[in-house]
């Protein structure tokens, strides 16, 4: 049985310009859940982190954190709250690494407050996590994309906040630091009790260490439940419209092999 909800989207309706993306979404993320949110390209799963994350406003329904709709917090009350993992990370300027994940402190300081050796500790110990120590001097405008991916992460787990939101955490990364975020996400939901949203297109991957799946097609939730009532034969074809096999791994979780491409102007 799901616990109190911390994070909730009701009825939501949101997108872009004159560009509606998401339809009436209902999404309630209780404390200390681990949720991955599938679903095609342009279904809504990055717009849906966006309005969680309260960067994008609702157009109608609405985002409660903690049960107050998310519009009567200040920015900075939200980055105390919620630590965002975007899709795609672009830095101008040419700060250390170091640097950077200290700015993951910055909702926890005053005003002109500098930060203290207890926030540089934090700092250290999100790099011992994420494999990113070795980097600590260089700049990271000189960093690889996956380099970089794995830096912002960092940031995040610097900022401590009870909640995370990841987009897309593992793309540009090779396997073994895919498996290095995705453990490290289980142990800070399993010891630390983070509540975990988790944008992924790694159908195995998410069977793997997910609990719970909710999964968007069209800006619309069409499925929300565990990866076994979830990851259906019937089910993926109808939502990817790729010819699939599921069986299961010798740990008992669902495991999904592409059986043929997608029929032309389809995709996955």
């Amino acid at each position: 049985m799901r616990g109190e909800a911390v994070l909730e989207a009701r009825d939501l309706v949101t997108g872009y310009e004159q560009r509606q993306v998401l339809h009436g979404v209902d999404l309630s993320v209780a404390g200390a859940e681990m949720i991955a949110l599938l679903g095609p390209n342009g279904s809504g799963k990055s717009t849906l982190v966006r309005a969680l994350a309260g960067v994008l406003p609702a157009t109608n329904g609405q985002v409660l954190l903690y049960g107050k709709p998310l519009g009567s917090y200040s920015r900075r009350e939200i980055a105390r709250h919620i630590a965002v993992v975007p899709q795609m990370s672009s830095i101008l300027f040419s700060f250390t690494v170091l640097e950077y994940v200290m700015m993951g402190r910055t909702p926890h300081l005053g005003r002109l407050q500098s930060e203290s050796a207890e926030d540089r500790q934090v700092a250290a110990e999100a790099m011992r996590d994420t494999d990113t120590e070795h980097l600590c001097d260089r700049p990271v405008t000189e960093l690889s994309a996956g380099e970089l991916q794995r830096l912002t992460i960092t940031r995040c787990l610097a900022q401590q906040t009870p909640i995370m939101l990841l987009d897309e955490p593992t793309a540009f990364l090779d396997i073994n630091h895919q498996l290095q975020i995705l453990q490290l996400l289980r142990k800070l939901n399993a010891e630390h009790g983070k509540t975990i949203l988790c944008v992924s297109h790694d159908l195995n991957l998410t069977a793997a260490f997910f609990d719970r799946v909710a999964l968007l097609k069209d800006g619309r939730l069409v499925a929300d439940g565990s990866p076994e009532e979830i990851f259906t034969v019937a089910r993926i074809e109808a939502i990817y419209g790729a010819k699939v096999l599921v069986d299961r791994t010798p740990a008992g979780r669902p495991r999904v092999t592409v059986a043929s491409a997608p029929a032309e102007g389809e995709r996955l």
